[in-house]
């Protein structure tokens, strides 16, 4: 008989399933709790609240050998924006926690809050307070934004109906592939290969795609006030892990049409570069702060049209299917399930 592990790993969905079993729970004003992109407060004004906050390590989240100050400032801003985005709503306030080592200087510092700031005067958004600690081990950064939205109406990730199409906001991938080519060599050729071209251009864009990342706020208001989206979430985890958490959320399955996955020129010569799947680095890669949402086929048309007119790249990559259909891709008249490829905390 097999023994039972005495203290398992800790696994990170997991671990946020239980807290939600265990303390999640109904009080006044509150609409939305632990399970979605932010958490939604209701006031008397019929404004709803939606807060939400992100821990940030260092070796864990960035390493500043390879990423300046300025670019953690920014993308830490730009994480939480992007959840805020995914809700529909409009960014109104930060706070910003700091525990900060011995080894980052003043300096340092300055360039944080810089890139943090220039991304929030993108979206007007106000810092407006935050704590300061020292630490022993690395640099950490704990952010809180707090946005808005009228009319008690919102995005979830609950919501998504099967028949419902799948859509993604611009182009999947590209932040992996500037994080590698921040922290390995890809200027060698694999090894019996021909040489393929792979411009300084090319670099640049993944690389700031990476470095300084969209929240895709204006896309997710106009889904949200159109009322053109039945679900939503933010690409963070990569794909095949997000499109998880909205099926979960839904209780749907989801069929995904690998063909139709939207990959930018940059990234799809960089996997020709390193000798991998573009697909593989746009199903796997987080961090693309992209949105993923269902709609039903109604309103298809519409958003098509209405992308197209405002400059929204939005791309039909698959359809929403019963829960007992799994999540499935499909690629060349093959289907298989779709693998857990995406970044988890623990495992």
């Amino acid at each position: 008989m097999a023994r039972r592990q005495a203290n398992p790993p800790i696994q990170e969905f997991a671990l946020i399933r239980s807290l939600e079993d265990r303390y999640a729970r109904h009080a006044p004003g509150l609409v939305q709790g632990i399970g979605d992109d932010a958490a939604v407060i209701e006031t008397s004004a019929k404004t709803w609240w939606h807060l939400t906050t992100d821990l940030l390590a260092e070796g864990i989240h960035f390493d500043l050998k390879s990423v300046t100050p300025e670019s953690v400032g920014y993308r830490a801003a730009m994480a939480n924006l992007s959840d805020i985005a995914a809700m529909g709503a409009v960014p109104r306030y930060l706070l910003i926690s700091l525990a900060i080592p011995r080894t980052v200087k003043r300096p340092h510092i300055d360039e944080l809050y810089a890139g943090l700031m220039k991304a929030c005067r993108f979206y007007d958004v106000a810092l407006i307070g935050g704590d300061t600690s020292a630490s022993k081990t690395g640099l950490f950064l704990s952010i809180t934004l707090v946005g808005t939205t009228s009319g008690r109406r919102a995005l979830f990730r609950h919501g998504a109906k099967a028949g419902d199409h799948i859509y993604v906001s611009g182009t999947l991938g590209d932040s992996l592939a500037g994080l590698k080519l921040l922290t390995t060599s890809t200027t060698s050729q694999p090894s019996g290969k021909r040489k393929i071209e792979f411009s300084r251009s090319h670099q640049r864009f993944l690389v700031r795609r990476h470095s300084h990342p969209t929240a895709r706020v204006a896309e997710g208001r106009w889904l949200n006030e159109r009322r053109l989206a039945s679900a939503a979430i933010d690409l963070s985890d990569g794909l095949s892990g997000d499109l998880r958490h909205l099926c979960e959320e839904s209780r749907v399955g989801a069929e995904v049409e690998l063909d139709r996955i939207p990959i930018s020129r940059a990234c799809r010569a960089y996997a020709r570069t390193i000798g991998v799947s573009p697909i593989r680095l746009a199903l796997t890669g987080g961090e693309d702060y992209e949105l993923l949402f269902t709609a039903s086929p109604h309103d298809c048309d519409t958003i098509d049209r209405q992308a197209g007119t405002r400059g929204y790249r939005m791309t039909r990559i698959g359809t929403i299917r019963p829960q007992r259909f799994g999540i499935q891709m499909t690629s060349d008249g093959r289907t298989q399930p779709m693998p857990a490829t995406s970044y988890e905390h623990f495992r």
